[in-house]
């Protein structure tokens, strides 16, 4: 390896993914820097201001992605054989993309049949991208694309019934992955090269600007005063900082490495505050107004509005944070955990006058997007906006090393997420070539019949499984592929199928044997990686409760206010009435009978029917009235 390089990766958390990537020093990392800030530059020219053909843009954004990332990542953590290698790896990447540019107008004039040329660049950029998806994200993903392009090439027609399929030939394969709109430069690449993009920009200046800092501060002086502060500071942020950076890993070791240690000072368990970080950060993909990379691909394929979605999405994840700081209170009241001492406790006047100005980006983009203006335009003006909210405090001013710096890291934090999106377009190619999606819905519609829970389940089912090996947003764009349209036939509004798959799609970071958010928590906390995995699934248990509202209740908007009202009431005892049970705690310790009862009450309350909600509330305060008695009776004894 160069003498320019360390020889010791270090790991790479800017995405959804936890990898290790090379430690770049002297003239590798600044031209790793100077192509990052050229990315993210074109990224803003091309979608404010710049007119460009789709696949000239998502070629030049599949290039530059790729020649950053064989720089950044190493062929294994373990053997490098070294940059030159790879710099030259690097380059074929940008040459790939090129060959579209400068050819795509000799192919159409062939009456789309590739000559040799355009079937070898088209075979070198199908590689070098499952290459490059191995290094960021493991095996999983290029198998499962491998598997999908050896089915539609050989082995389909072996497979009888439903599933046969007669195949197509090679050159159509690479025409259809290399210059059709449907494979690696198609939807899916336009989503990266536009929304993600750009999302991820603007949260890169937000934080580089000092607005992580600010959200910590804020959370903490809002609930460091109350039970269990520390950990409903940690819930708070890591819900605030979680929409900004679009990647649950990434915040969990953010703010948990503030607030996982601050956790364990005031009494929790270790592995209960690496859970409580992970539950949390693992809902920041579920806030407004950004909500990753997942809103951006919903709002594609399905053509509703993204401020739509961004509206009917906050009181589903309102819902999710305040379940999971329900566990956290009934555990620190349980524990006999108190608050943190006032001198800890930031005055929230000073943090909002010192950071006020933070939500001057905030405002600026949810106000573009109210009026009209697409995400695209609104996060690029937004981005512009975050440096002049900057000089409104001489302490967080941004200098332009600072907005270079802010640039780079946009570029850095976009590689993985980048890579995932592209390789996925190979999936989605393939499935809409040969039908998959299809008879996969046909198969769910089979064995669920009419049933839209047992639908729900074998959806949860699949994504449970495929979140060992995908992380989220892939989980999502297969699922959506394969599963939404089996929902849609049974009923479901197409938001509410999507919104469900896309919430299950998030508990691969929480769920064992593979949880990303939860074993990078453990890793704070000093915990067992294992046993915090399912200390964490059992926090986020909203995350599998909450989407059966979507179908079965007008939680999303979709009745009248009212009864939007009663069933988001309803939704929160419910909630507060599950997590009291799966404590053990009230306002007392619960005995064994009593525990079962709660969850029985949050059973009638999660329901979908006025009847059961009414049950429930009485049985609710009948058991509140007994508490209280009880507990009163035991004080003055």
């Amino acid at each position: 390896m160069s003498q320019n390089t360390s020889a010791q990766p270090i790991e790479d958390l800017s995405g959804e993914v936890s990898t290790t990537q090379r430690a770049l020093t002297g003239k590798h990392h600044t031209v790793v820097f100077v192509v990052g800030i050229l990315l993210s530059l074109f990224h803003l020219w091309s979608n404010a201001v710049g007119v460009l053909p789709e696949i000239q843009r998502n070629a030049i954004h599949f290039g530059l992605i790729l020649f950053l990332g064989y720089l950044q990542y190493p062929f294994s953590p373990k053997k490098d054989f070294g940059l030159r290698i790879d710099y030259g790896l690097a380059l074929l990447s940008i040459l790939t993309a090129l060959y579209l540019i400068f050819f795509e107008d000799a192919l159409h004039a062939r009456n789309q049949v590739p000559n040799t040329s355009a079937l070898v660049f088209a075979s070198l950029a199908i590689l070098l991208l499952l290459e490059m998806t191995r290094r960021t994200t493991g095996l999983f993903i290029p198998i499962l694309a491998l598997t999908f392009l050896t089915y539609a090439l050989f082995w389909g027609k072996f497979v009888s019934g439903m599933w046969h399929f007669p195949g197509v030939s090679l050159p159509r394969m690479l025409y259809r992955m290399y210059f059709a709109p449907d494979g690696i430069f198609g939807t899916i690449a336009t989503i990266s090269s536009t929304f993600v993009a750009l999302f991820v920009l603007f949260g890169a200046f937000l934080l580089k600007s000092g607005a992580g800092d600010f959200m910590i501060r804020l959370a903490l002086s809002l609930l460091g005063h109350t039970v269990g502060g520390p950990a409903k500071m940690a819930v708070c942020a890591s819900g605030m900082l979680g929409s900004i950076s679009g990647s649950a890993v990434a915040n969990t070791v953010g703010s948990g490495s503030l607030a996982i240690p601050m956790m364990k000072r005031t009494g929790f368990s270790a592995t209960f505050s690496g859970a409580v970080e992970a539950a949390a950060s693992t809902g920041g993909q579920l806030m407004p107004p950004i909500m990753g990379a997942g809103a951006f691909i919903m709002s594609q394929w399905t053509q509703i509005p993204y401020l739509t979605i961004v509206v009917v999405s906050i009181i589903p994840a309102l819902l999710y944070f305040i379940s999971v700081i329900f566990f956290v209170h009934f555990r620190a009241r349980n524990r006999g955990i108190q608050p943190l001492e006032a001198s800890e406790i930031p005055k929230l006047k000073d943090v909002l006058k010192e950071g006020w100005h933070f939500s001057i980006p905030l405002f600026v983009l949810i106000g573009l997007l109210i009026y009209g203006f697409t995400p695209t335009y609104a996060a690029s003006v937004g981005t512009l906006s975050i440096i002049g909210a900057s000089w409104l405090n001489a302490k967080t001013r941004m200098t332009f090393r600072d907005i270079l710096d802010a640039l780079a890291l946009g570029a850095h934090n976009l590689v993985t997420t980048g890579i995932i999106l592209l390789c996925s377009g190979i999936v989605v190619g393939v499935v809409l070539m040969v039908g998959v999606g299809i008879k996969f819905s046909l198969l769910i519609s089979a064995v669920a019949g009419n049933s839209v829970l047992l639908a729900i389940i074998l959806i949860a089912l699949a994504s449970l499984i495929l979140g060992m090996g995908l992380p989220v947003t892939a989980s999502y764009i297969v699922l959506a592929v394969l599963a939404a349209p089996a929902l849609t036939n049974l009923g479901v509004g197409l938001m509410a199928a999507h919104l469900l798959i896309f919430w299950y799609s998030q508990d691969a970071n929480v769920t064992p044997p593979v949880c990303l958010a939860a074993y990078s928590a453990a890793g704070i906390s000093g915990a067992n990686p294992l046993q915090t995995g399912f200390e964490s699934w059992r926090i986020a248990k909203g995350l599998y409760i909450i989407p059966l509202l979507f179908c079965y209740t007008p939680i999303l908007f979709e009745g009248a206010w009212w009864h939007v009202t009663e069933t988001t009431l309803s939704a929160l005892l419910g909630l507060l009435a599950f997590a009291a049970g799966s404590e053990g705690f009230h306002m007392r310790r619960l005995t064994l009978p009593v525990r079962i009862l709660f969850f029985g009450i949050a059973g009638l309350l999660l329901w979908p029917a006025f009847i059961t909600h009414g049950i429930g509330l009485c049985l609710f305060i009948v058991l509140f009235f007994w508490q209280k008695l009880g507990k009163q009776l035991k004080m003055q004894s």
